[in-house]
């Protein structure tokens, strides 16, 4: 099993696709460092996991079994695609459009703590997605 070292680099990056579905590759990449004990500050079955678990009906537990059983990326993906909920390739593919685009500024629950987390990070929060945040904030902590 392929498993970085989150405490000495940052997991993928939201935005990599496998079997069409964002946030797989980074949420499998935080549930093999946790079970290595190699999570750092990441953590598995977030609130950023359960976006994708919500959209197919299925649990971190759920997905962290095939972790724990050693399955690949792509074959994770394949598991989503026979369980949970029925989605069409478009389906999935409008999905991680919509995910990928968040602007969390747009959202009235979710705009305070955008504008603060984009400050410490030194983006606009205004014109910045969930993904921009991200991404850059791993920069960030590996950069020291």
């Amino acid at each position: 099993m392929n498993t970085k070292d989150l405490t000495k680099e940052a997991p993928s990056s939201p935005r990599i696709r496998t079997g069409g579905y964002a946030l797989l590759a980074r949420l499998a990449d935080k549930g093999r460092a946790e079970l290595a004990g190699k999570g750092g500050e990441y953590h598995y079955d977030c609130p950023l996991d359960n976006y994708l678990f919500a959209f197919k009906g299925v649990t971190g537990a759920d997905v962290k079994k095939l972790i724990e059983s050693g399955a690949t990326d792509p074959e994770i993906a394949s598991w989503l695609n026979k369980n949970g909920l029925p989605k069409s390739p478009a389906e999935v593919q409008a999905w991680s459009d919509e995910v990928e685009a968040a602007r969390p500024f747009d959202n009235p629950d979710m705009k305070e703590w955008f504008i603060g987390v984009c400050a410490a990070a030194g983006i606009d929060p205004a014109t910045s997605t969930l993904f921009d945040y991200l991404e850059t904030d791993d920069r960030i902590s590996f950069a020291k």
